[in-house]
């Protein structure tokens, strides 16, 4: 019985938190992000962005896609460019390729955050370094909310990390690990997309998530 307890602990703490959240939610309209997700369902995430500078830097596209199963499901996908209030740097148009002129009939941020809400739902979101990107989509989601987006998170690098850590011989586990996009998607034998396009990216971090999750059996 006592094997039981931090378990039944953990799944009233995860239920108080849950109603917590939910009593502090700035609006009601986004309430659905609680519901419980569809099983086997995620949807991965992408954003481009002015900088690396999440105090000062803006979203400017989101790419987004959903997988069901063991299935990316591109015909059921989310691009949206973003309409920042700064200028576009040289240095960022050099990775993405979108300029000013090209984000200048984007969506209003907070617009755009709100399609992306709706988008996810209550699924678990997958991506790549994906504090970053959920860093710069908090700057607007958390004073229409009150909070960040509360779906369970999924790290592809940590799942490729616990992949190439579990090979190692046991003496050697721990040790640093090439954890590159590029070095991870040839490492796995999958075909990359032009990079720096938020739904080209998206789409290999799922390809990635996919054969991972099969790799480590999840």
């Amino acid at each position: 019985m006592s094997t039981l307890v931090p378990g039944f602990i953990q799944k009233i703490y995860r239920s108080i938190w849950r109603e917590w959240l939910i009593f502090h939610l700035g609006d009601e309209r986004y309430k659905f992000m609680f519901d419980k997700p569809p099983a086997n369902e995620w949807v991965v995430l992408d954003c481009e962005t002015t900088g690396l500078n999440i105090a000062k830097d803006q979203v400017i596209s989101i790419g987004a896609v959903k997988i069901i199963g063991n299935k990316l499901m591109t015909s059921e996908r989310l691009e949206i460019l973003v309409k920042p209030d700064k200028e576009v740097s040289a240095e960022s148009v050099k990775i993405h390729r979108l300029r000013e002129l090209d984000v200048a009939n984007g969506l209003d941020p907070e617009i755009a955050a709100a399609k992306l809400m709706q988008f996810i739902g209550s699924r678990p979101i997958v991506g790549y370094y994906l504090e970053f990107d959920l860093g710069m989509l908090h700057k607007v989601i958390w004073p229409m909310l009150g909070q960040g987006l509360p779906q369970e998170k999924i790290e592809v690098s940590a799942m490729y990390y616990e992949y190439k850590n579990a090979k190692l011989p046991a003496n050697q586990r721990g040790q640093m690990i090439d954890l590159r996009f590029d070095t991870l998607m040839k490492d796995l034998g999958l075909p990359t997309r032009d990079a720096h396009d938020a739904m080209n990216d998206a789409v290999m971090t799922g390809m990635a998530f996919i054969k991972l999750r099969q790799l480590l059996g999840k």
